[in-house]
């Protein structure tokens, strides 16, 4: 019998075990353990407790990080290329003699040398601010308009309504970020400064005003231009719709079965609770060893080709939860060799599982520890498997095992000591690791590209946020482009878009979002039809489609329940017809009581 076992069978008894004669049974927890359950707290108390136990000084000093340091390099850029052309001008138009000839060649070959830098700098600030305000902007303002409209339609409203109404906020959303910044431009340009000469530099402080102000001008102008298009491209696209009626093929050209598993949020503990859920959800890991226990027993008599696990395998990303994941997998060698999985906000983004004000520093290793952790558990189970992609040229490159091979002393030495240098070089390691592809076995098979969709966010408070990077997509695409027979599954943690039904709290819409799940669909439209997309994050148990790409959303065999109520997972059975992806109806293979 195993410890939760045990555990279950004394508490029924009352026996002899003394935490059940305790005053306080440990085994049952206690309030500390919902301090970041959204089971049981509102978004508002969570918060409440952030305000009262945020280091201020610390929110201050990762603003000027983010923010300020990226505000002031993107204002400044325009004053150093506007002197550096004024200053060219000038000694063409004064060139006389050796003296003048050789100060511009000077000019000239400084700003050859430093130009790629400053433009490279350039770019980083501007994304950077893009990806904290511009983009999430637009999100919220939709997101907004969107509930507020639902909620007053009420659940009268039908799937068709819906989404011709979300089609329409799309649309207005975008031209009210336009007129918001609009007049966010309006109200700094009295403070721009746009030219200037090098002495300025010589007193640096008086320029901060106009560089931020700057940098607000471009974001704004960049962040009106983007609404309106994001808005006018969101209208346009089809919008989600669920799936009544799985396709009936009768004479399929492959067929292929995937067990998907999401959010399994292993504690480690046979008596620990989870953050989101705390004492209103399961204790200990019972249900995923069960889960596994379930697979077994129908890999013998049905076998499935792959077992996806689409992030959120830990609960916090600590060492002891991967250790208790792994152990798990290790039990099962059989569906280890088929399982394909990859990170979730669980897994990278809780800073302190007890504490929602706890900030990591964009200098911080904790974020970099726990992307290490998650990558060498990657290796682990599917490293030899999955092939890391050129997203240059958008061709697949070595496995992942090899391409870590020359990193494996690095990444052990950085676990070790925490070097803010070692963390630094690490940093591109993990973002060239995505999209992990596990290719098709033959030309006509069945692909799986692995994206990273985690936001950059250092609150455990924002850690749920997603943002889809652009090369990583675009990498997979011009994969699956190259692979054109194949059928693919695309695998992320964040659901694409808004489910098609009310949601129960704005904090849904906005606390849990892929910022750019629009534009991630779009990007997937010449391969839709060939690919059926399959995600986690929410618990959702939801199947649907946004025009051609099917889409798949996850519950959890884990979470929303219980030790005492049911839980479940799905086996999926994707069908090639030749030149498209169809969907049968799925097994449900439920758990628990």
């Amino acid at each position: 019998m195993s410890s939760q076992g045990r555990l279950a069978k004394d508490e029924r008894a009352g026996g002899t075990d003394l935490s059940s004669r305790a005053i306080l049974d440990p085994r049952r927890g206690d309030v500390e353990d919902d301090l970041l359950s959204t089971k049981t707290r509102s978004l508002f108390a969570i918060g409440g407790s952030l305000i009262s136990e945020i280091s201020f000084p610390k929110l201050a000093l990762a603003w000027a990080l983010l923010i300020g340091l990226p505000g002031l390099v993107l204002g400044a850029a325009p004053l150093v290329a506007k002197i550096w052309f004024v200053e060219t001008l000038d000694r063409i138009a004064a060139l006389a003699g050796i003296g003048s000839a050789l100060i511009l060649a000077l000019v000239v070959g400084v700003g050859w040398l430093g130009f790629p830098h400053l433009l490279r700098a350039l770019e980083r600030s501007f994304w950077s601010l893009n990806s904290i305000a511009v983009q999430p902007g637009y999100v919220l303002a939709r997101e907004v308009l969107r509930h507020v409209l639902e909620g007053v339609a009420g659940s009268r409203m039908s799937e068709a309504s819906r989404a011709r109404l979300r089609a329409a906020t799309s649309a207005a959303a975008g031209g009210l970020a336009a007129l918001v910044a609009l007049a966010l431009i309006a109200w700094v340009w009295p403070y721009t400064r746009w030219t200037g000469e090098w002495a300025d530099f010589a007193a640096p402080m008086r320029l901060v005003v106009p560089a931020l102000a700057n940098a607000v001008v471009l974001v704004s102008a960049f962040f009106g231009a983007a609404s309106l298009a994001w808005g006018a491209a969101d209208a346009a696209m089809d919008q989600l719709l669920t799936t009544r009626r799985f396709d009936e093929v009768a004479d399929p050209a492959r067929t292929w079965r995937v067990a998907h598993l999401s959010d399994i949020h292993v504690v480690g503990d046979d008596c620990g609770f989870r953050i989101e859920s705390g004492r209103a959800g399961p204790r200990g890991d019972r249900r995923f060893e069960e889960a596994l226990a379930r697979l077994e027993a129908i890999q013998r008599a049905h076998p499935v080709d792959h077992i996806l696990i689409t992030g959120d395998m830990t609960d916090a990303g600590r060492t002891g939860e991967w250790a208790a994941f792994l152990a798990a997998l290790s039990r099962h060698p059989v569906l280890a060799e088929r399982i394909l999985m990859l990170p979730g906000n669980h897994d990278l983004n809780i800073a302190d599982r007890g504490n929602p004000a706890r900030l990591d520093l964009p200098t911080s290793p904790g974020k970099r520890l726990r992307q290490m952790r998650a990558l060498s558990a990657m290796e682990a189970v599917q490293g030899g498997r999955v092939r890391v992609v050129d997203r240059r040229t958008g061709e697949l490159g070595p496995t992942l095992t090899e391409f870590l091979q020359p990193h494996r002393a690095e990444i052990a030495a950085f676990a070790d000591s925490g070097s803010l240098r070692l963390s630094r070089r690490l940093e591109s390691l993990w973002e060239d690791c995505f999209p992990m592809v596990l290719p098709p076995p033959e030309p006509d098979g069945l692909g799986v590209a692995l994206l990273n969709s985690n936001a950059e966010t250092h609150f455990s408070f924002t850690n749920a946020l997603g943002l889809a990077p652009a090369l990583d997509v675009r990498a997979a695409v011009a994969v699956m482009e190259n692979h054109a027979r194949a059928s693919w599954i695309v695998a992320l943690h964040h659901h694409l878009l808004e489910y098609p039904r009310p949601a129960k709290a704005l904090s849904e819409r906005i606390g849990t979002a892929l910022i750019n799940g629009s534009w991630f669909v779009r990007q997937l439209a010449p391969v839709a039809s060939r690919v059926v997309t399959m995600h986690g994050h929410r618990h959702v148990d939801w199947i649907g489609a946004c025009g051609a790409l099917r889409i798949i959303s996850a519950p959890s065999p884990v979470m929303e329940a219980s030790d005492d109520e049911p839980t479940s997972f799905y086996i999926h059975e994707i069908v090639s017809t030749g030149d498209a992806v169809a969907l049968r109806e799925p097994e449900r293979v439920s758990l628990g009581p």
